[in-house]
């Protein structure tokens, strides 16, 4: 095995020769729109007003501004293709280097070191030909550089399939904890609970005084009548719940606040104060100078894909004083234990029955209102949340070690690269 310090211009070959769009010489030519962080090459027939660069079948192709992310590739096209001056493109001499040798290179430390030591601006400037070119690195010869690729290419499949684990572990997570919301708003997390405590008021009590504050607070003019909603038949309920528990609509167990809820325009809030959270459909988007809202709130999304993907959830608490706009519905309780409740509700059922539209899912306010809830007595209320809470600090723990796991997966990866390159 044998290292010799060797200039890259002397096995990389920059390909000459830049064009205007209106070149003939380019024209009818597809141009390179983007290469990813995994090497994958994308083309299409998007115009460009800039500057572009020949690229040949063979290429080494690298992106100036992603190099050491990962963006290159090998081109292998059998048309030519062009690209704008922010790529660069290259022959090479094999005898020299195993381009997948030198790909690796340019992800590793010793490369971000070297262009940090000798370009003004280091990795965070856009690499050009004339930055990587000159430099000097310790090459070992072709028959090593085989036997480093050939390494890394098994190391890549473990990598692979440990990555593949994590993302099931991820996956098995997330099922996990929906799991746990569903057992518990079906009573069965509080099975037991049930049959030392079986003296409690039932929910058809909680919903009377429910009731009598809402018809309270209506007299007052403090909030609206809503539109009376039918009594859930047998034949629509999604599941079955304890004796003493009852199934309403979730009209008939919160206030709706929607009303005060006031949209801003980005480029308004751009030029006010940044003090109060500015809440849309999944959470603080923004800060602002004044509130809408001030107490304890459950905000609901009310569009957006999300609806749907359950990326983030759906139902989530705003506290204190806070401004929403017309992109997440406002729920106001009369305790917090039933605010609560209500939120692992919301983010354990399908809520697909009761959104509209295709593109752009839609959860309107007549149909939030008709949401069937199952509502247990509020003593067992709070015994619901206590387990879910104590189940989901597990379930955190073990996410805690899977993302570990992925992060020592990525460290390994730099460390090796470390070790590879640095002679």
């Amino acid at each position: 095995m044998s290292w010799t310090k060797t200039a890259i211009s002397e096995f990389l070959f920059e390909r000459k020769g830049k064009y205007k769009p209106q070149d003939e010489d380019i024209q009818g030519l597809q141009r390179v729109e983007k290469i990813d962080f995994k090497g994958n090459f994308y083309i299409g027939d998007k115009a460009s007003k800039t500057n572009m660069i020949l690229v040949k079948n063979g290429d080494l192709v690298i992106s100036g501004i992603n190099i050491a992310k990962g963006a290159m590739c090998i081109y292998t096209g059998e048309k030519d293709v062009v690209a704008t001056i922010h790529y660069s493109s290259y022959t090479f001499d094999e005898n020299k280097i195993n381009v997948n040798y030198f790909k690796r290179f340019l992800k590793s430390p010793e490369f971000i070191k070297l262009i940090s030591e000798q370009v003004k601006g280091g990795i965070k400037t856009e690499i050009k030909p004339k930055h990587i070119l000159p430099l000097e690195i310790n090459l070992p010869d072709i028959d090593t550089q085989n036997v480093i690729v050939s390494n890394f290419e098994k190391l890549d499949d473990d990598m692979t399939t440990l990555d593949g684990e994590v993302e099931y572990q991820q996956n098995m997570l997330t099922k996990l904890k929906q799991s746990i919301l569903q057992e518990a708003i079906e009573g069965k997390l509080t099975s037991k609970w049930r049959e030392q405590n079986q003296d409690i008021e039932p929910a058809s009590v909680l919903l009377e005084k429910i009731k009598a504050e809402k018809e309270h607070l209506i007299k007052e003019n403090k909030i609206k009548k809503s539109k009376p909603l039918a009594e859930i038949s047998e034949d629509e309920i999604p599941f079955e719940i304890p004796s003493n528990w009852k199934w309403t609509h979730l009209d008939k167990v919160s206030i709706n606040r929607d009303g005060d809820r006031i949209p801003v325009s980005q480029a308004e809030r751009e030029r006010k104060d940044k003090i109060y959270d500015y809440y849309g459909a999944s959470g603080v988007i923004d800060k602002i100078d004044g509130f809408t809202h001030n107490g304890d709130f459950l905000l609901i999304g009310e569009d957006g894909a999300n609806l749907v993907a359950r990326s983030t959830p759906i139902a989530f608490i705003a506290s204190g004083k806070f401004w929403v706009n017309n992109h997440a519905h406002v729920l106001e309780f009369n305790n917090d234990t039933l605010l609560n409740y209500i939120k692992y509700y919301i983010n354990a059922i399908d809520l697909k029955p009761y959104i509209t539209g295709g593109f752009q899912p839609k959860l309107s306010q007549t149909n939030l209102n008709k949401i069937k809830v199952s509502l247990p007595p509020i003593e067992e209320q709070k015994e619901v949340i206590n387990q879910i809470e104590k189940l989901f600090a597990i379930c955190d723990e073990l996410e805690e070690q899977i993302n570990s796991s992925k992060q020592n997966t990525q460290t390994l990866m730099q460390a090796v690269l470390k070790e590879a390159f640095e002679r």
